[in-house]
Formats: C-alpha cells, sequence, structure tokens
C-alpha cells in the first residue's frame, strides 16, 4: 500500500515505444529484406555516424557483441590483461575472458562510481594489452586522463558506452573517444529494440575487418557492394549483425533521441529535486555529476547508509507495488570472476557501494505523481 492507501504499480523499467516503430517494421517486411544491414540498418549507421561523429557504426545484435567485437579487433589473447572496473555487468569481461585474456579489475570513484583513474597505472603490466573504462549511469569517465595514460603505455581503449547514449563528457559523445565504442539498445537502456547494439569505430583502418568479422568472417560485404565476384572465408568471425526488423524499431527510437533524453532528464530532475532535503538530513546520498560531463537521464540511484537498510527499501517498496533494483555484484568476488580475472589493490568503494545501491524506477513515461510516490514511499521507509 502507497501512504494514500491507493495501490500504484510503478514498475522499475517500462520499455517506451514512438508512433513510428510498428510503420517502420511494416515497410520493412514489404521491402523484404529482414536480415541484417538492410535500409533501415544503414539508416541507423549514419544516424549513429552523425550523432556520435564516430567514424563508422554497426549495428550489432547486443552491446555485449559489440564488445566481444571489440575484444577481437584489439587481439586480446592468451596472457594478455584488460584493465575495467569490477562494478559493472558482466559483459565487458566475458568479451575478454571469451579470447583468453584476463580482466584486471581495479575500484571505483566515490563520487561517479566511474573507473578510477587514479589507479590504472598501478594496474598496468608488461601483460596489459588495452583499457576498458565503463561509462556508468551515463555518465563520462575521466577520458582525457585515461587517453593519456593508455597512449603512454601503448594500450588500446575500448568505451562501454552501454549506458551512453546522447550523453557528452567536455561536448564529447560517450563511444567517440576510444579505438572502439560499444552502445546497448536492450529494452532497460535509453534507445531501445529490444535486444541490439552498436560497435563504434574511431579509426578507418579498423572498417575492413569489422566488416568480415561481423559478417561470419567471411568479405560478404565487398560482394554486397559488388566489389568481388564471390565471398569466402576470411578470418575468424561469427554472426554479430542485427535483423532488420529491429534496426526498423530502432530508427524510429533514433528519431525521437531528442525527445526521450528531455523526458528521461526531467523524471531523473524530479527525484533530485525530491530527495535533497533527504541527503542534507544524512539519509541517503544522491547521485554526482560533474561539471564536464552531460549524462541522459539513463539511471537514478540512491546510496543508503548499509546494506541492511538498502535490502529492508527494497522490499518494503516492492510491497507497495514500487519496484527498486540493486547492482553490481562486484566481478571480482563473483565464482567466474575469481576464476578467470584478478582483482588489483584493494577494491574497497566497490564493495561498499555495492551493498548500499538502490535504482530508482526511471522510464520516459513516469509521471512526477509516480515520482513522488516513490520519494514519499522511500522517506516513511528510511524514517522508520
Amino acid at each position: 500500500m502507497s501512504l494514500d492507501n491507493t495501490i500504484i504499480a510503478i514498475p522499475f523499467n517500462k520499455p517506451y515505444m514512438t508512433a513510428e516503430e510498428m510503420a517502420y517494421m511494416t515497410e520493412a517486411h514489404a521491402n523484404g529484406v529482414l536480415a541484417g544491414d538492410g535500409l533501415f540498418a544503414e539508416k541507423c549507421h549514419a544516424w549513429l555516424e552523425e550523432r556520435i561523429g564516430c567514424k563508422r557504426a554497426f549495428l550489432t545484435h547486443s552491446g555485449t557483441a559489440a564488445l566481444e567485437m571489440a575484444s577481437l579487433l584489439v587481439g586480446i589473447g592468451a596472457g594478455d590483461e584488460v584493465i575495467m572496473p569490477s562494478f559493472t555487468f558482466p559483459s565487458v569481461a566475458n568479451a575478454v575472458v571469451l579470447r583468453g585474456g584476463t580482466p584486471v579489475f581495479i575500484d571505483i570513484r566515490s563520487d561517479t562510481l566511474n573507473l578510477n583513474e587514479n589507479l590504472i597505472e598501478a594496474a598496468v603490466t608488461r601483460c596489459t594489452k588495452a583499457l576498458c573504462p565503463v561509462h556508468y549511469a551515463g555518465v563520462g569517465c575521466e577520458m582525457n586522463r585515461m587517453m593519456t595514460i593508455a597512449q603512454n603505455h601503448g594500450l588500446r581503449v575500448i568505451e562501454d558506452a552501454a549506458h551512453g547514449i546522447m550523453a557528452r563528457y567536455r561536448g564529447r559523445p560517450l563511444g567517440s573517444m576510444g579505438r572502439f565504442g560499444a552502445l546497448s539498445f536492450h529494452e532497460t537502456k535509453n534507445i531501445i529494440c529490444g535486444e541490439g547494439g552498436a560497435l563504434l569505430v574511431n579509426d578507418l583502418k579498423d572498417t575492413d575487418r569489422v566488416e568480415i568479422l561481423r559478417e561470419k568472417g567471411t568479405d560478404r560485404s565487398r560482394f554486397f557492394r559488388g566489389e568481388i565476384t564471390r565471398y569466402t572465408w576470411q578470418d575468424v568471425g561469427s554472426s554479430f549483425l542485427l535483423g532488420e526488423l529491429n534496426a526498423a524499431f530502432l530508427l524510429a527510437q533514433m528519431q525521437a533521441a531528442e525527445d526521450i533524453t528531455i523526458k528521461r532528464l526531467a523524471v531523473w530532475k524530479n527525484y533530485h529535486d525530491l530527495l535533497e532535503e533527504l541527503e542534507c538530513q544524512g539519509l541517503l546520498r544522491r547521485p554526482v555529476v560533474p561539471e564536464e560531463c552531460s549524462h541522459n537521464g539513463h539511471t537514478y540511484y540512491v546510496l543508503l547508509p548499509d546494506r541492511k537498510t538498502r535490502d529492508r527499501a527494497i522490499n518494503e517498496l516492492q510491497g507497495r507495488g514500487i519496484q527498486c533494483v540493486f547492482h553490481y555484484i562486484p566481478l571480482h568476488s563473483s565464482p567466474a570472476g575469481i576464476k578467470y580475472g584478478r582483482a588489483c589493490g584493494r577494491l574497497s568503494v566497490t564493495d561498499d557501494v555495492s551493498g548500499r545501491i538502490m535504482r530508482l524506477p526511471v522510464w520516459v513515461e513516469l509521471t512526477f505523481k509516480h515520482v513522488e510516490q516513490v520519494v514519499a514511499a522511500l522517506e516513511d521507509v528510511l524514517r522508520r
């Protein structure tokens, strides 16, 4: 029950549709092309290249697939190490482990919950091949410092910008600064197509190999462009393309990206304003967004005093029809993280944050009344 005795079901996420998705999918079907790299995929590629400023963009069937391609492209192999945060989803670590590499986990900053740039150099060894910053909650990592460190040590940078569409760091779109960037269009993200992602390529000399890897290791893309009379197996690869129906759905979302972002930022600001007093009273901590970052309203979280309070808040709000969630169980302490990776230094911030963080519902059509309901319920729990 809510505070006014009215039952209000507020899910954590509610996928948003514009008015165009179904029409575009019908058009794709009428075009007779349902596999990858059709007309709608081409339009999505062009949108990403223009909006993000990357040299090339390629749709993939998931953000995970984009990270796996990036790992292949930078040549991760047995004995290679890749530095990344432990406070993230397993996809970036899996991409390294699948190639025989070792994820090296370092701690995060206590303000943004992003990879702590001051701890990177201590984790670099002769085996380090790449650095994977993760832009948590659509707030950019300290990329200037990270790119300098990477250049000094000869490391490739793969930006995990799964949360980062329409967000910027010092005016630059997330995903446009590393050698490669990875986006996600999963239904929980800002711009969606159910499942989907994109690999962002920021050096044109990588383009030819990208085309081969994502087409099962063949030069099929050149064949379709009429550059060769037949295609064949050229390199290692897999089926990384996004189907045309998903691309059609995605194009409608991209065309509404400005409006979607504005609405999510409004929800984020409503939470931030209403929770200010509770933060001032020491009951929680709100997100921190540095001045150099323009975020996209992807996630609104609070840090509660301890794990017991966090777990109680999630359970009690669930009982009132309000779905809140936590994440992540740190990779360095997970069974697979212990088996396949290693931690560098004490990850005290990661361990602390993972036990206290609670994510609040954020979706495009979440009203101010909904936000008030969530905040009032949370305040009631915390004051008791």
